[in-house]
Parts: structure tokens; sequence; C-alpha cells
């Protein structure tokens, strides 16, 4: 089998879409610790294109558009509340950043605790309903 991923710092970015994408850049860099990478905004300083790091990952996020590859993505409220993929993120305390999503207006879905493989999380919405999961269990340790 050919191997077509790029040595690179982080093969995999999720891409998400935002109604209010200047909103949610703030939100995740206050509430979850991203840092911006790139904002790119147009002439009137709405958000067109983010870039948002995550330790040695990263997520790219821009506005809900009514474009082609905009009609293939639904927004969280659009389906129910529900989801076709997730992000989880590996952190180094997980009842911290609980706490911030917690008192930032995160709607915990599923509460934190101890999973029987390893690791503490916790799965909660983001200010636009995207469900993000984080915890200490570290894939790539065991």
């Amino acid at each position: 089998m050919t191997n077509f991923a790029q040595p690179t710092t982080s093969n995999l970015i999720p891409c998400l879409t935002y109604r209010d994408a200047n909103a949610a850049v703030e939100w995740l860099c206050a509430n979850f610790g991203f840092e911006k990478a790139g904002v790119f905004t147009s002439a009137t300083g709405e958000v067109e294109h983010a870039q948002l790091r995550f330790g040695n990952s990263m997520i790219m996020l821009g506005p809900k558009r009514d474009s082609p590859y905009g009609r293939l993505i639904k927004q969280p409220d659009e389906i129910g509340g529900c989801e076709t993929q997730t992000v989880y993120a590996i952190v180094t305390d997980a009842d911290a950043i609980y706490s911030q999503a917690k008192s930032a207006g995160a709607e915990i879905v599923l509460d934190i605790k101890d999973e029987d493989y390893g690791g503490r999380g916790f799965t909660c919405r983001d200010l636009e309903g995207h469900l993000w999961n984080f915890g200490t269990y570290d894939p790539w340790a065991t």
C-alpha cells in the first residue's frame, strides 16, 4: 500500500465552519487554549479562514457559506445537535480544561470521568454546538 502522507508536523487537520467565525476564533482561543497561527479576514474584518494551533496540531475554520463545499457541511443545530465527526484533544490536565470550558458556558454533554482504557476526559459543545472531546489518554504513548 502506498503511503500518501507528507512528512509534516500533523497530517490530519480538522476543518470546521461557524456562522460567526470571528466569535469562534476568539472563543476557542480564550476557552480551549488554541493559539492563532493565521487569521485571514475580508476588507470588512470578517474571518474568511483561520488556522488555530493546539500543541503540535491545528484546526482550520471558516464561515458557514452557501458554496459547493458549504452545502456539504451542516451545523450541529441543523441535524438535531449531532455530528458525524468530532475532535479529540490530548491535554495534560483534563480537570483544568473542564473547569475552563464549563465556566465559559460550554455545554458538558459527557461529564468528566476516568476511562476504563486509561486517561480522564469529557465531551462538550462549543459556542455553536460543535462537539469537542478533551482527555489525558494519549494513543501515541500506548
